[in-house]
């Protein structure tokens, strides 16, 4: 499980430093939007720092640092429940095209990614 979970760390990861080199268009399905325009405007490094953690996570999985592998279960369980607002199965900003995929895509996948991890700790 530990190789799947990484190599879609990796994925992710790689994708951020893709969107960091290449910026990501205002009307993107990877921004959360408030009334159509997007809530905030991500600059190049901190894109790039995302991937940078995501990339680092792959590592971690793949090293099996059971306090680290927890932590980010941890990370990967709140995100899929969300702010309460914008983001997670809890979000009350719905109706854009990044809501619908956050309800069917990112959040699962968060949720999914945490229980691969909280096991990967666990055991």
């Amino acid at each position: 499980m530990a190789p799947v979970t990484a190599a879609i760390f990796a994925l992710l990861g790689l994708l951020h430093f893709y969107w960091a080199l290449r910026g990501v268009p205002g009307n993107s399905a990877a921004i959360p939007q408030i009334d159509g325009a997007p809530a905030f405007k991500p600059s190049k490094a901190a894109t790039a720092i995302v991937g940078l953690v995501l990339l680092g996570t792959a590592a971690i999985v793949l090293l099996d640092v059971t306090l680290l592998v927890a932590g980010a279960a941890a990370v990967m369980i709140l995100r899929a429940i969300g702010d309460f607002r914008l983001v997670g199965f809890f979000k009350r900003v719905r109706g854009s095209r990044f809501a619908r995929l956050d309800t069917l895509l990112y959040s699962p996948l968060c949720l999914a990614l945490g229980a691969a991890l909280a096991l990967q700790a666990a055991g």
